[in-house]
């Protein structure tokens, strides 16, 4: 297999081209998450099974990533109880309660408003940050808010338009509790990767959120996850490798080969490639509020993160 790429020239590359082209193939995977639930949606399986199956498929990965990393390398930090619980914490925050809340709303609303509300976290953490810890919002980043929340209200608009029901602004507001939701894990995982590193702290964490959702599940129903049709299962391990685990490595990969900031630019794929993926497997009407929509809420979301890095670069170097 090494042999292959090498022939296709990969080994040729610059290191920036690499970590370009894995950001690039992350987002179009994390992308496809929602394409995966509302096919499976289609075969009468709840939200907390078919986010049980997900995690179940998805953590044999992650905990072969723990265990390749439990002892730690030179330099790096040793694990105490604190950091433990805030691991736990943090996953279950950012992937338990943040995918729970996104699958809820997947039920309501199409897969490309979805994608669109949910890529507005950015905004969220600026405005949590800013009241959290007094930073103050600039006149761009003002501007940059109201492009992207300008950006949701115009695709909004369009989706409610085809199916004016509360089921469009319900399914909306909780992908929107999901969005804030997963802010508040960045603003924590912000204090925990510099520390741990984003491999291990990504592998720790999702095992984190795997323990949450399971421990619903077998509230719920006893984590009964069988007697799915096929294709939830096959829907499910799709899901869990391609938008799962391929995503999180490809995206961890790349992130540290070409920066934080170069990989906003690239993820901003994310979005578009949803609604495209969405029009093929899904049959969802690209429409002129989604495609204005989403040129404001992309442009609102690189604006912000960019300014954020800018000004972290700048502190660094200071």
């Amino acid at each position: 297999m090494k042999n292959y790429i090498n022939k296709l020239g990969w080994t040729g590359l610059s290191s920036q081209t690499k970590g370009g082209f894995l950001v690039f193939l992350g987002a179009i995977f994390f992308s496809t998450k929602a394409i995966f639930v509302k096919l499976a949606y289609q075969y009468e399986v709840e939200s907390i099974d078919l986010l049980a199956l997900r995690m179940l498929f998805s953590l044999p990965f992650f905990l072969m990533m723990v265990y390749l990393q439990h002892k730690p390398k030179q330099g790096e930090v040793v694990l105490h109880r604190q950091d433990w619980w805030s691991i736990l914490a943090l996953g279950i925050l950012g992937y338990y309660l943040a995918s729970l809340f996104d699958f809820w709303g997947l039920q309501y609303i199409t897969a490309s408003l979805e994608r669109l509300v949910l890529f507005a976290y950015p905004t969220i953490v600026l405005l949590v940050s800013a009241v959290l810890y007094h930073k103050p919002i600039k006149q761009a980043q003002l501007f940059a808010l109201f492009l992207t929340y300008l950006g949701i209200l115009i695709a909004f608009w369009g989706d409610f338009q085809l199916d004016p029901s509360p089921r469009v602004i319900w399914g909306s507001l909780l992908v929107f509790v999901s969005a804030i939701t997963f802010a508040f894990y960045l603003i924590g995982s912000g204090q925990m990767i510099p520390r741990l590193g984003s491999l291990r702290f990504n592998a720790l964490a999702m095992t984190g959120a795997s323990i949450g959702v399971l421990a619903h599940a077998w509230v719920v129903n006893g984590l009964d996850v069988l007697g799915f049709a096929p294709e939830v299962y096959g829907y499910s391990i799709g899901m869990a490798l391609v938008a799962t685990v391929f995503a999180s490595f490809l995206l961890t990969a790349g992130i540290s080969k070409v920066g934080a900031s170069n990989a906003a630019i690239i993820s901003s794929i994310g979005p578009i490639s949803t609604i495209i993926l969405a029009n093929i497997f899904l049959g969802e009407v690209i429409s002129g509020f989604q495609i204005i929509g989403t040129a404001f809420v992309m442009l609102g979301v690189l604006m912000i993160t960019l300014k954020k890095e800018n000004t972290t670069a700048k502190k660094a170097v200071s």
